[in-house]
């Protein structure tokens, strides 16, 4: 009997260790598992603000490139009215052409005619006042 106290004694002090080991290394795990938490938390963040870093610069970028692009646009537009406008002998030339491109154009709804005296050539005859017939 003696033999299978000590092996029973074996036992429970195999078990005792392995018990004393988990409830030594519990408090270490967690200690590390958190750390390792914060290792994680710190990578994701530091990830982010690299993401939100190199969208804003390509935003910029594409922003400068679209400024850039509408001044050629206007510069060109600026040359193509400054030739225009000296083959029509000058502005008064140019505007008349304008005025001109106005009036053909087919959906045109509204077109401003100025004259000297402030009302279009086609309305003065209608604002006229009417003759009256003789003997009334």
């Amino acid at each position: 009997m003696s033999g299978e106290i000590g092996i029973a004694t074996g036992i429970v002090t195999a078990i005792a260790l392995t018990v004393g080991v988990g409830l030594w290394g519990c408090p270490t795990y967690s200690v590390y598992s958190q750390e390792m938490s914060g290792k994680a938390k710190l990578a994701e963040a530091q990830s982010s603000r690299q993401i939100a870093t190199l969208e804003a610069k390509a935003k910029l970028e594409s922003a400068k490139m679209l400024a850039d692009a509408e001044v050629m646009r206007a510069e060109g537009a600026a040359r193509a009215n400054r030739v225009l406008q000296q083959s029509l002998g000058g502005p008064e030339g140019y505007l008349r052409y304008l005025q001109i491109q106005a009036i053909d154009a087919k959906d045109a709804s509204i077109i401003y005619v100025p004259t000297e005296g402030g009302l279009p050539l086609l309305e003065s005859s209608r604002l006229a006042p009417s003759p009256v017939p003789a003997g009334e």
